[in-house]
């Protein structure tokens, strides 16, 4: 089953939010910053990337490929655009587009745990709309008249009478041999 236009627009929605909200939230705990420019470009961006391949259910081989890779893409946009922080909790500096150790492990596992509940919720939906699908053509079975159907006369003809030669008409049909009459005397 394909999707129509606005549920594959609000698929496409949903998939970008949490693209970029995975994006913005590891690179704000990394101690970086993302401006709000910034954040509305790469929404565009994975959105567009998103609208391309929520045509269908996709499964988790298909989901977790596009979300790590607009990761990588949302890191380097994000990284582009700001000037190095120092994040007081952390105590590290966040610069330039080589991530440390901390946030690779970050980015994955979120990525890894993001797709996984992407796909989750993507087989259910699918499997939520086949099920109201099929209730649907079920109610509308019912509900919907069903034709009436009126006795049709048939008309046969009548049966052809048996065909016999004119010779053969008044002779007697008999089968076997001929009857031959044995008498019996007694002594």
């Amino acid at each position: 089953m394909t999707a129509s236009l606005p549920f594959r627009l609000a698929r496409a929605a949903v998939f970008a939010v949490v693209c970029v909200a995975l994006g913005v939230l590891a690179h704000l705990f990394g101690g970086g910053s993302v401006a709000g420019p910034v954040m509305a470009g790469g929404l565009l961006l994975a959105f567009g990337a998103a609208a391309v391949a929520s045509g269908r259910e996709r499964p988790l081989a298909v989901i977790l490929p596009l979300l790590a890779g607009l990761q990588v893409v949302l890191h380097v946009l994000f990284s582009l655009s700001h000037t190095p922080a120092v994040h007081a909790g952390l105590g590290h500096a966040h610069a330039g587009l080589a991530p440390s150790a901390g946030m690779l492990v970050a980015h994955a596992g979120a990525t890894g745990l993001i797709a996984l509940w992407l796909a989750r919720g993507e087989a259910a939906l699918w499997g939520l709309l086949h099920r109201l699908a099929a209730r649907l053509c079920q109610v509308l079975l019912v509900v919907l008249p069903q034709p009436v159907h009126e006795p049709v006369a048939v008309v046969t003809a009548p049966e052809p009478g048996r065909l016999r030669s004119v010779v053969l008409a008044h002779s007697a049909p008999r089968r076997g041999p001929p009857f031959t009459q044995v008498f019996a005397f007694s002594s």
